[in-house]
């Protein structure tokens, strides 16, 4: 009778294709409820094991399964920074997170001395920064516009397979049942999706041994763009505040009104105010270095 580990979720009872692992690893039959104090040691068994075993045996698809299971927390842990991004997309991060994490047990050598945990949050974060560098808008605009543009992208292919030619406004508005003005508007904002380099060479002189790029002509450092910044990685933060909260931050800053006028107001102390500001403020600036 073979013997059971303490764990309620692992057997030790040998899988069926034994002949493939020099060391029969224990059967897990809800790898992803396993704690990840638990997991972080049976991860170096089934690591050790996958490379010993054949690839593409019943035995190395079982190791290799588990282990990704396991270790789901991770990508879950990795795509929390990038929570702000919207709950739609939430899926997708997933996703691609899971991908990063697939990549770095398929590289994952013990041997490396080092936790697994540590080396696989750079290829599941990596993953993720690269579908948002891959996928997303260049510049921010309305979800309506966003949703727009594959309806007039998909619209556009139809409609020149069918009529062979580009359709014209007119043609794609009345297919959608869209007025002309939305049509161009919608491909105005699909202009947003990707940008252009400024390393890209323009009017190029062939005899030239110079190379003239958008860079070189086209605007300069705006000294309001840290500013921009700013205030779009502000506005999500002042939502989170109470409603008492962001009333003052709105009178201080919005009004321009005196820490004495806002007490009058609230009908509390000035010094009251100031406590109430410094807090407030303190609480910002290190929700803003933490959301950059």
């Amino acid at each position: 009778m073979p013997t059971r580990t303490q764990h309620p979720q692992l057997s030790t009872t040998p899988r069926h294709d034994t002949s493939a692992a020099p060391t029969a690893l224990p059967r897990i039959d809800a790898p992803g409820e396993i704690a990840p104090k638990d997991a972080r040691k049976l991860a170096v068994l089934f690591f050790d094991q996958l490379q010993v075993l054949e690839e593409g045996t019943h035995a190395y698809q079982y190791a290799r399964n588990t282990l990704i299971e396991m270790n789901l927390s991770l990508v879950h842990f990795a795509a929390k920074r990038f929570r702000n991004r919207g709950s739609g997309e939430m899926e997708d991060i997933i996703q691609v997170g899971t991908i990063g994490l697939i990549k770095a047990i398929d590289r994952f050598e013990l041997s490396r001395e080092v936790e697994f945990t540590s080396f696989a949050i750079p290829y599941i974060v990596g993953e993720i920064k690269r579908f948002f560098r891959d996928s997303t808008w260049a510049v921010h605009v309305p979800r309506r516009l966003q949703e727009l543009r594959v309806t007039l992208a998909k619209t556009r292919e139809a409609l020149s397979t069918r009529l062979d030619r580009e359709p014209t406004v007119a043609e794609l508005a009345h297919h959608l049942e869209l007025t002309e003005e939305e049509v161009i508007e919608g491909l105005i904002a699909a202009n947003g999706y990707t940008a252009g380099s400024l390393d890209l060479p323009i009017g190029a002189d062939q005899n030239s041994a110079e190379t003239v790029t958008y860079g070189d002509i086209k605007g300069d450092v705006d000294p309001a763009m840290e500013l921009v910044e700013d205030l779009h990685t502000l506005a999500p933060l002042l939502e989170r505040l109470d409603e008492r909260e962001r009333e003052i931050v709105a009178m201080r800053f919005g009004r321009e009104m005196t820490q004495a006028q806002i007490g009058e107001h609230l009908g509390i102390s000035q010094m009251h105010v100031s406590r109430l500001l410094s807090r407030l403020l303190t609480k910002l600036r290190k929700d803003m270095l933490t959301e950059k």
